[in-house]
């Protein structure tokens, strides 16, 4: 009788943890065909993760592209070269070639940006439009980094590109705290886990006190450890720069949630203050963001803020004068 009971509970738990299987495949399956058609901002930031990026050696970086791969995400191909950035191969390096290598996170990477719209591509074709058939334009924006993630990864892994030019895009929440992230096998892999998470954070997002602007506050105050690794990465970047006489500009970029009623001109203040004691030169794009009335116009799609391709061709044509006049 005993046996009898033990064998029908373990049939009960077998029967059980298999129909939960099941439905969690059905569901992971119907989740994935939802979600298919590129238009859940925090789905395919998971896709970026889990096809483009690896865990870096390099504690102070985090992560890194992945060489050679390339993925559609948000609807748009996003092609890694052999030196984890962004767009074709570089043309081997020639006596008399000026190199120019953008610095920054995603809106430099051009997330939801087709490649041929991005800055990068577009200063490119500016260049190639004047003339100036021997400049190569290098993107090395990579998504989730901030100042001291992006210059590190030019001082350990880039310098071989020996850039002449050094352009820093520069972002409001570069001066953020970044954790290495990586997340468990459930999170990298499975789209039910990766929702519940989401879900679970903005739940915490709503409960957390502040707003955007105390936010931004919080982390530029002089004590801030964001703020002091953004000042002190920027200066061992420039100390670079002045050693291999490398050209610095220093690109402000615009938060685009309300270019009208702007609220974060303190951040550019103290930036611009930083940029040009350290010898960058210091170009703010936010007057030419400024004529645009419907900041929604410049994102990538409807609740995802990053720059889309008009606001790329401004960044362009806002830092295109000074990087034309310094190669003169």
């Amino acid at each position: 009788m005993q046996n009898q009971q033990a064998k029908t509970l373990i049939f009960s738990i077998f029967l059980t943890v298999f129909s939960a299987l099941i439905a969690l495949s059905v569901a992971e399956v119907a989740l994935r065909i939802k979600n298919s058609d590129g238009q859940n901002y925090h789905i395919e930031m998971w896709k970026y993760s889990r096809d483009l990026k690896k865990r870096s050696d390099n504690p102070d970086i985090g992560h890194e592209h992945i060489p050679n791969k390339s993925a559609k995400l948000q609807n748009v191909e996003v092609r890694i070269n052999s030196h984890g950035m962004r767009g074709d191969e570089f043309p081997d390096i020639k006596d008399g070639q000026r190199r120019i290598m953008f610095l920054g996170s995603s809106a430099t990477l051009g997330w939801g940006v087709p490649e041929e719209d991005t800055m990068t591509s577009v200063l490119q074709e500016k260049f190639k439009k004047d003339g100036k058939d021997n400049v190569v334009v290098m993107n090395a924006g990579i998504g989730n980094y901030n100042a001291k993630r992006y210059t590190e990864l030019f001082l350990t892994k880039n310098t071989d590109l020996n850039p002449t030019d050094i352009v820093v895009n520069y972002y409001v929440n570069d001066a953020e705290v970044l954790e290495a992230g990586g997340g468990n096998f459930f999170i990298r892999n499975s789209e039910i886990a990766i929702t519940f998470w989401i879900l679970a954070n903005r739940l915490l997002a709503q409960n957390a006190e502040g707003h955007l602007l105390d936010h931004y506050k919080s982390i530029y105050e002089d004590d801030f450890e964001g703020f002091q690794d953004a000042k002190s990465s920027l200066k061992k970047l420039a100390e670079y720069a002045k050693e291999h006489n490398i050209r610095l500009y220093f690109m402000m970029m615009p938060e685009v949630h309300d270019l009208q009623n702007y609220q974060y001109g303190f951040v550019h203040d103290k930036m611009k203050k930083i940029a040009n004691d350290l010898g960058y030169k210091y170009v703010d794009a936010l007057s030419a963001f400024q004529t645009v009335e419907d900041a929604q116009s410049l994102w990538a799609m409807p609740g995802d803020p990053h720059p889309n391709a008009k606001a790329h061709h401004i960044f362009a044509d806002v830092i295109y004068p000074f990087l034309k006049a310094q190669g003169n």
